[in-house]
């Protein structure tokens, strides 16, 4: 901003220079508030990140990461497929794993977060809320054992995954 805006001031005077700098500023300062000014909302039912929403019936695990797991899932053991709400000057992150349903079309989301044991637990609770709400014949119709699926990823999910680097050791913790 400060080369650009030196060079459109280039031989005018103080005050004009002045103000374009003080253009450019303002309309750097609406760009990054404007990138930044994304809404997490949970209710009792839907988790909405951003513009994407998903129906609470539809989450499994939730798992609130350090800067380790959510730096992993984020890079090297990232599903393509994931739907990601990251931003670079969060470091945690909150893991949600998505069942089968229409709107399902990502294994799990990942969500950035300041707060992130906040936010899990409060995804939680709704799941919480919901599953209670279920009928009992349609409680066994929503099970997603985490044994069911130990065979398709080796017995590691993406959260102990998260944990490993590509040689398979752990990460380390300091």
């Amino acid at each position: 901003m400060i080369i650009l805006g030196t060079t459109l001031a280039a031989g005018l005077s103080v005050v004009i220079g002045g103000a374009i700098y003080l253009v450019m500023g303002g309309l750097l300062a609406i760009g990054f508030l404007a990138w930044g000014a994304v809404t997490v909302e949970v209710t009792g039912s839907t988790l909405r990140a951003g513009r994407t929403q998903l129906p609470i019936d539809q989450v499994s695990d939730v798992s609130a990461l350090d800067e380790a797991q959510s730096a992993a899932l984020r890079g090297p053991n990232a599903d393509v497929a994931a739907f990601m709400l990251i931003r670079p000057y969060l470091a945690k992150a909150v893991y949600v794993a998505v069942t089968g349903g229409p709107a399902a079309s990502w294994p799990y989301m990942l969500i950035g977060t300041r707060r992130p044991a906040e936010l899990a637990a409060a995804i939680e609770r709704a799941a919480g809320a919901d599953a209670a709400g279920l009928r009992a014949d349609q409680k066994g119709a929503c099970d997603d054992d985490l044994d069911d699926h130990s065979a398709e990823t080796g017995g590691v999910g993406p959260v102990e995954a998260a944990n490993r680097r590509k040689d398979g050791n752990a990460w380390e913790r300091r």
